[in-house]
């Protein structure tokens, strides 16, 4: 995953160096805290694993004589920045440079080659440059793969009431939560499921947030705080008792949009069952609230949002997913056939690196040391299914 992130990243470094950073590539990283002292060792195991398997130097803040030098993120931008990874014990730091942090939080991960930057942006650029190299766009839907002699022949679609065909020797299945669905016509059945995963947007006006901050994740488990008349109500029933108890760690959220924007992200995956994806999704009208209860533990500030709650706009999408959580790129057991997806919840960050592989595949490149990770043949391997036996962690981001 390390291997597969780090090439995504060269290459939309790349991109934006040539766009003139059309699509706004930052470089502000994931800042993971907790408030648990007894965490404070794992985040250390945590982080030395993570340089050693090729994130990039672990620089350990103390407070003590000798430790290195904390730099601050840099707004905007991606050149010039550090890499790697920042552990922070320095109570000092936090009070400095995070002073809308919780004042229980004891130690931080800041993960620093991570960022945001405009999907839509990116993507219309991409598109722009494939089109010059003679790429056409076609919307319609795929109602058959036709396959004979066990490779892909051609492909039928659907443009409004026009039927049309496509012969192809090459058929690459990217479709989403419908990559199953999808895989069904040319008889795979791939492992995946899919879950309904939302966030919120709102306006910040009391500034709680700084709009310089990195994306910033708890680590710690949530109870949340509730009245006796609210826990009461809660009980009724069974799809709201579950907020009366331990709810997961994850909650996360950062800044969006340019200057002179106030809007602010914040995300929760709480309760994530797999689903059968439909569209239009239905949502929680308890979203937002929950959310802004899970994010004030980590950032105080937002409390005073509770007693008046801001209007919040409500989105998502579904996170296709392996038992495992990692991406399916590569051919599949029917010639002329490829799978991209499974990219849950890193898929922005993996997208330019998965494109990458998989064009190895089709075009016949070398492929790269860890293209077999994410083969579909990987599930017939007999250590990897011990493995999977074993397996504890979603492996979620």
């Amino acid at each position: 995953m390390v291997g597969l992130m780090n090439r995504s990243i060269d290459i939309m470094e790349s991109l934006a160096r040539e766009s003139g950073n059309v699509f706004h590539l930052n470089r502000r990283g994931y800042l993971y805290v907790t408030a648990d002292p007894s965490r404070i060792s794992y985040f250390r195991n945590f982080a030395k694993e993570t340089s050693g398997l090729g994130a990039g130097p672990l620089r350990i803040h103390r407070g003590a004589p000798g430790n290195p030098a904390y730099a601050p993120s840099s707004v905007s931008g991606f050149e010039g920045q550090p890499t790697g990874l920042d552990l922070i014990l320095d109570l000092k730091i936090f009070q400095k440079y995070f002073p809308y942090l919780s004042q229980n939080v004891v130690a931080a991960i800041h993960a620093r080659r991570c960022g945001w930057f405009s999907v839509q942006q990116l993507g219309l650029y991409m598109l722009e440059r494939g089109k010059e190299k003679g790429v056409r766009f076609i919307s319609g839907r795929v109602e058959k793969v036709e396959v004979a002699r066990g490779r892909v022949q051609a492909v039928r679609l659907r443009e409004g009431d026009r039927p049309a065909t496509i012969s192809t020797p090459n058929f690459v299945n990217a479709a989403g939560p419908f990559q199953k669905k999808v895989a069904a016509m040319v008889g795979v059945d791939l492992p995946v499921f899919s879950e309904l995963h939302l966030k919120i947007s709102f306006k910040d006006h009391l500034a709680a947030i700084p709009r310089d901050a990195p994306m910033v994740i708890w680590t710690d488990p949530i109870w949340l705080p509730w009245s006796e008349e609210e826990r009461a109500v809660l009980a009724e029933a069974e799809e709201t008792r579950r907020l009366l108890g331990e709810l997961p760690s994850g909650v996360h959220t950062r800044t969006e949009g340019g200057p002179g924007s106030d809007v602010v992200l914040g995300l929760w995956a709480y309760h994530t069952p797999p689903v059968e994806p439909v569209f239009p999704f239905s949502t929680d009208p308890r979203y937002p609230e929950i959310v802004l209860r899970g994010l004030a533990p980590m950032i105080p500030g937002l409390k005073l949002y509770l007693q008046r709650l801001p209007k919040a706009v409500v989105d998502g999408g579904y996170y296709t997913k392996t038992r495992e959580n990692r991406p399916l790129i590569g051919k599949l057991p029917v010639e002329g056939a490829y799978i991209i997806g499974a990219l849950s919840g890193f898929g922005v960050m993996a997208a330019c690196g998965a494109g990458d592989l998989l064009a190895s595949y089709i075009t016949g490149k070398k492929l790269p040391d860890y293209a077999s990770a994410f083969a579909l043949e990987r599930y017939e391997d007999p250590e990897y299914k011990k493995l999977l036996e074993d397996w504890a962690e979603s492996g979620q981001l």
